[in-house]
């Protein structure tokens, strides 16, 4: 059989990511609420099974599984909102204490630079009406992306449900892909991506609920205000990887800013998150997830970058994932298996040093 050139093939490869990458950007608003009902039937499937082992129809064990999930969802949106409401009414004493801060920065910043605080001032009036000259566009825009989260969320439990109800043919149209010879291996990546996204997802959903525990209670213990707040937003913002955990700081230290006229308090925030980030990333999360995602940091950096320039806030928390899972069919794909190593963790002579090892 005549086999295309290597350079050919590599630049066949190329062309697929440009346009893999366009369709993305067109058509996110669809594949965004698709990719993420995969990965939420792939975790609901286990109640789904236990539901239909004991008798119950397929649609029924469908919408019981669906009403977990939607609980859950609904258990996490009223905490947070609970959590928001003494933020709110202490605004006038949060709006107070800012003013003081921003005073102390300009004073600071005064003694250091010379600059006056009028001059300051004229800066920051002017950056401000840059600001509002392009706020037209963000609130031109704020109509759509509220469209776009209704549609995400109105569809993600339709193709849920559609997901679990089909999925045997859907699982019968990767098989006819491939020949007879190729099911072992084919059913190989099957069970070992349904294994490797439970364990993910499962993972997260564990490490939001040890993270605000720590975090808020260690706050709580120090007596810093919005403690369990603070916790949710990192525990949450922490799914996206190596950004969300910069972004939680910054949310952490804002909200102790605003409700204590000191600066001791936002040093025992930064170093209570850094404590628990150090437990989560080197002793609980390793445990959790087994070593499940065996991906690189600059890939895993990398494609939460290209994911959320291809898909936004979605794109970011399903780059990693979705990697592991490329990763998975690459490792076992003659033709792609560059990719594969590429995307993992392991340097070149690390599993010969192994076998000496053990030897």
């Amino acid at each position: 059989m005549h086999t295309l050139p290597l350079t050919v093939r590599r630049s066949i490869e190329l062309m697929g990511l440009v346009i893999l990458g366009f369709v993305i950007i067109q058509g996110q608003q669809i594949i965004m609420p698709l990719l993420m009902a995969f990965f939420m039937s792939i975790v609901l499937l286990p109640v789904y099974r236990f539901l239909v082992s004991k008798k119950i129809p397929r649609v029924l064990a469908i919408v019981m599984s669906l009403l977990v999930m939607i609980i859950v969802t609904v258990l996490i949106v009223l905490f947070i909102s609970s959590q928001l409401k003494p933020v709110i009414s202490d605004f006038p004493s949060i709006k107070e204490n800012i003013l003081k801060h921003i005073d102390s920065l300009s004073k600071w910043f005064s003694e250091k630079t010379g600059m006056s605080e009028d001059q300051q001032t004229d800066i920051v009036n002017q950056q401000s009406q840059k600001m509002l000259d392009s706020a037209g566009n963000v609130l031109g825009g704020a109509a759509g992306s509220v469209g776009s989260v209704l549609i995400f969320f109105g569809l993600l439990p339709i193709y849920t449900f559609l997901i679990l109800y089909y999925k045997d043919i859907l699982v019968k149209f990767i098989f006819l892909w491939f020949p007879k010879d190729h099911y072992a291996k084919v059913r190989e990546v099957i069970h070992e991506t349904e294994s490797m996204i439970k364990s993910y997802l499962v993972g997260l959903l564990i490490q939001i609920t040890y993270i605000t525990i720590l975090l808020g209670v260690a706050l709580m213990l120090f007596g810093i205000q919005h403690a369990l707040l603070i916790g949710v937003i990192f525990a949450i913002l922490n799914l996206i990887p190596y950004i969300g955990a910069l972004f939680g700081n910054i949310i952490g230290v804002l909200l102790t800013l605003s409700s204590s006229e000191e600066l001791g308090p936002v040093l025992t925030v930064l170093i209570a998150i850094a404590v628990v980030q150090f437990l989560d990333n080197n002793i609980l999360m390793p445990r959790i997830v087994g070593g499940k995602i065996k991906i690189n940091a600059l890939a895993s950096l990398a494609g939460v970058f290209v994911g959320g320039a291809l898909a936004g806030i979605p794109g970011m928390f399903l780059s990693l994932p979705l990697i592991a899972v490329f990763k998975i069919i690459f490792d076992r794909s003659e033709q792609f298996k560059q990719w594969g190593v590429l995307f993992g963790d392991e340097l070149p002579g690390e599993k010969k040093k192994l076998k000496t090892a053990k030897k």
